[in-house]
């Protein structure tokens, strides 16, 4: 099942995503937060992932963790705050429902993915090849400007429903 969105947020995506070069390390993360928030609109998690805090993990030192607190500040997914939390290991994630897995922890895929087997949790990375190992989203670097993959069945797998709009500004993998 996909679930569709108006243009006026599409146009948002496709503007991100066509005209905005990367450009400088923190400019990279602040774009890429601004993305992870767009993916919360673009997604749906099953019932019962609908209340409390919206949490977002990060599995380590990441420069996500300075941009993610900020854009947490001041956004909410629907009327729920986020919460943005920095775990050191996998026994520490009890619930979330993005989990990001920075470069420095790429080598950590496999153990995360069994670790979440079935949840539903995004599992968003940021190293090229990581999408077709497994993550669900996985950031690249597509001729100068920021792309994403989309593992569609990890993401089925984790019982998420990802909108039609979201697919088609993706990398099918």
């Amino acid at each position: 099942m996909y679930y569709y969105l108006p243009m006026k947020k599409v146009t948002l995506l496709v503007f991100i995503f066509t005209t905005l070069a990367l450009s400088g390390h923190a400019q990279v993360y602040k774009l890429r937060t601004v993305v992870v928030y767009s993916f919360t609109r673009y997604i749906v998690w099953p019932d019962g992932s609908n209340t409390g805090d919206f949490e977002i993990k990060v599995l380590g030192d990441s420069p996500f963790l300075t941009e993610l607190n900020v854009m947490a500040q001041s956004k909410k997914v629907g009327d729920r705050p986020i919460k943005v939390t920095k775990i050191n290991n996998l026994s520490e994630l009890k619930k979330c429902h993005i989990l990001i897995l920075p470069v420095a922890q790429s080598s950590q895929l496999s153990a995360v993915l069994e670790a979440l087997d079935g949840l539903p949790i995004l599992v968003v990375t940021e190293e090229p090849g990581l999408g077709a190992k497994g993550s669900d989203i996985n950031f690249i670097d597509k001729d100068g400007k920021l792309a994403f993959e989309l593992n569609q069945n990890a993401v089925n797998k984790r019982k998420l429903k990802v909108s039609t709009e979201l697919t088609r500004l993706a990398i099918i993998i």
